[in-house]
């Protein structure tokens, strides 16, 4: 994921034996785009998840991911109309069209996944390789200094991260409504963000522990904004477990969620906009919600608690929870005050994500 945040090439190798070279879009440049054709040997195309391809007007796309080609060789400013959507698109797009019957599992799907692993738009430049001196593919990437990633890896990665989660470090941290409280911190073998669990007071694993399941919120829970109600959750969860005497809260690094700290101030614009939260974020080609709550079970059993009450207005995390193993015995409201900067946004929630508020 570095390498595309650097705006470097990687080479992506997918199950069926094709191999691509791929850059995010937000990294092109008329000097990288170059490089991708010369190295490669064929001219690049765009690839983007097929809700950014129904927004674009392509309404025809129903996959996951959507190839893009033009007519004339792709440009910077093509990528930055197909990946950006705070920039005019010109209707139709000059010369684009949809490139049919791409793999499931193929090379634009592991870049686009990859991108978006990376927190970044979710768009990539990618060309198939058609230099014959990269039959044997890792040494012609070695020796070009690309990285090379198995597409099969990538579409594992969730899964694979939340299973390897170790606990690395943890320490006694006060916090005002919650003295009595530990502060774990559980990172994949493989690297990648570290998941926090607080634990406060001493939590009893016969019985259902009192838990909330909060997802990091830089502007809501740092700085307290009046976009969102992250802040009061996470705060109102720790007084709250605080005064049962004992609970978790796992705070899980899905900004936004899921899409990033960058991306979620893009979907802020475009909410300005006009957009709901929702919207915004089929906007920047993005699920209304691409959270997964695979690492909070995994935290949970590490903890040994299979049995929980849970803070949350969110049918869904009660679901997943179920279905990774953690039984939800009751599931407890968490909801506060409007102000009238989220007045918008909670009812977003409700009518159109389901929360029960």
């Amino acid at each position: 994921m570095f390498e595309l945040r650097r705006g470097r090439l990687v080479t992506i190798a997918a199950a069926d034996g094709a191999a691509a070279l791929a850059m995010a879009a937000e990294g092109a440049t008329p000097e990288t785009l170059a490089e991708l054709a010369r190295l490669s040997g064929s001219p690049p195309r765009v690839a983007i998840t097929g809700r950014r391809a129904q927004v674009l007007g392509f309404t025809e796309v129903a996959a996951p991911v959507a190839e893009l080609t033009f007519s004339a060789a792709v440009t910077t400013d093509d990528i930055e109309q197909v990946a950006n959507p705070l920039e005019p698109v010109e209707r139709p797009l000059a010369g684009a069209a949809v490139a049919t019957g791409a793999p499931v599992h193929g090379c634009a799907s592991a870049a686009v996944g990859l991108a978006k692993v990376a927190r970044l738009l979710p768009a990539v430049a990618l060309a198939d390789i058609v230099d014959p001196a990269a039959d044997d593919l890792a040494e012609w990437t070695a020796r070009h200094g690309i990285f090379q990633l198995d597409a099969g890896d990538l579409f594992q990665y969730e899964q694979t991260a939340a299973r390897s989660l170790r606990l690395v470090s943890e320490a006694q941290v006060p916090l005002a409504g919650a003295e009595d409280c530990r502060i774990l911190a559980f990172r994949p073998l493989l690297g990648g963000l570290e998941h926090l669990a607080i634990v406060i007071g001493n939590p009893d694993p016969a019985q259902p522990v009192l838990t909330r399941l909060h997802s990091e919120c830089f502007t809501g829970d740092l700085l307290g904004s009046l976009r969102c109600d992250c802040g009061d959750q996470l705060r109102g969860a720790i007084a709250e477990i605080g005064r049962n005497g004992s609970g978790v809260v796992l705070y899980l690094a899905q900004e936004g969620r899921g899409i990033g700290l960058v991306n979620k101030l893009r979907a802020y614009t475009l909410q300005d906009r006009g957009f709901d939260t929702v919207d915004a974020n089929l906007q920047l080609g993005f699920d209304a919600d691409e959270r997964v709550y695979l690492p909070a079970a995994q935290m949970l059993l590490a903890l040994g608690y299979d049995k929980v009450r849970l803070l949350t207005n969110n049918p869904v995390k009660v679901e997943d929870l179920a279905r990774h193993g953690i039984t939800v015995v009751e599931r407890v409201p968490h909801a506060f005050p409007a102000n009238r900067h989220n007045e918008r946004y909670l009812q977003t929630k409700a009518t159109r994500s389901g929360h029960l508020i």
